[in-house]
């Protein structure tokens, strides 16, 4: 078997999961965290909804910043000025910034 993809989810403790309102037109495709809008909430929200869907083939880790910024994020911060949160998929920034279960999955798909 092949290696997991890894999904890393890189944002602030405290911080909002999305740009755009946590209300009942939320487009973000998740409902467990309704309405927190919180993105420590999202990441538990798509954690669950990930390995329900893709089993042990998709890892997913959250990378908190507030404290410590670790190496391969920095480098990407400085090159990129990416939104917060960052999703990577295989170490690989995605445009996607914020937690959205469909562009999420899209992004995934490749590497099944």
């Amino acid at each position: 078997m092949s290696d997991p993809i890894l999904v890393e989810i890189v944002g602030l403790e405290y911080s909002e999961c999305s740009p755009f309102p946590c209300d009942a037109n939320r487009t973000c495709g998740l409902s467990e965290c309704h309405p927190s809008g919180k993105l420590t909430k999202a990441f538990e929200a798509l954690k669950t909804v990930l390995k329900e869907t893709y089993g042990d083939r998709v890892e997913l880790k959250l990378t908190l910043i507030d404290d410590e910024v670790p190496a391969h994020i920095r480098a990407i911060l400085e090159k990129d000025y990416p939104p917060i949160p960052m999703v990577l998929v295989n170490g690989k920034l995605t445009r996607i910034g914020r937690i959205a279960l469909d562009r999420i999955k899209n992004e995934i798909e490749p590497y099944l």
